[in-house]
């Protein structure tokens, strides 16, 4: 179960970066393993104009965005924290080492779902596995990606 606390950590970070508030992410679903958000697709963020298409570099960013969190939460919830900046020393030098994108179906929808589960979190990296839907289900793209946290 995750706490409030660190629910509030995930929250000012969703709301802090402004690239977050650009893609419009939302929090669906937060858990110690598992994490969900969904944004809006609008003119900005498509790729291909004629199909309406979102750019596929929205979709890795949604989807490391997806990735990174998990980690951080992972990360979050095993210390005992009541505050973002208790948090910051501790997130400040997460970042993305690897991450692997598969394209699966075009990107057409009104509105997308992220989900990331951690797959494994040791001292050093972190692991997450990620996967971006539309409205009606369909498996847009999926990914993994491996994480700095310590």
């Amino acid at each position: 179960m995750i706490d409030a606390n660190t629910q509030a950590v995930v929250r000012q970070y969703l709301e802090g970066v402004a690239f977050n508030k650009f893609l419009g992410m939302r929090l669906i679903q937060l858990e110690a393993t598992h994490i969900q958000f969904e944004f809006d697709m609008r003119p900005e963020l498509v790729g291909n104009p004629v199909h309406q298409i979102l750019h596929g570099g929205v979709t890795s960013a949604v989807l490391d965005q997806a990735g990174g969190l998990m980690a951080m939460v992972s990360l979050v919830a095993d210390i005992k924290i009541t505050s973002f900046e208790q948090a910051l020393p501790h997130i400040q030098n997460l970042g993305t080492i690897d991450l692997r994108v598969d394209y699966i179906h075009p990107g057409r929808g009104e509105v997308f779902t992220a989900t990331a589960q951690i797959l494994r979190r040791g001292r050093k990296i972190a692991v997450t596995r990620m996967e971006l839907h539309n409205e009606q289900q369909k498996l847009i793209a999926a990914g993994t990606a491996t994480y700095l946290v310590g």
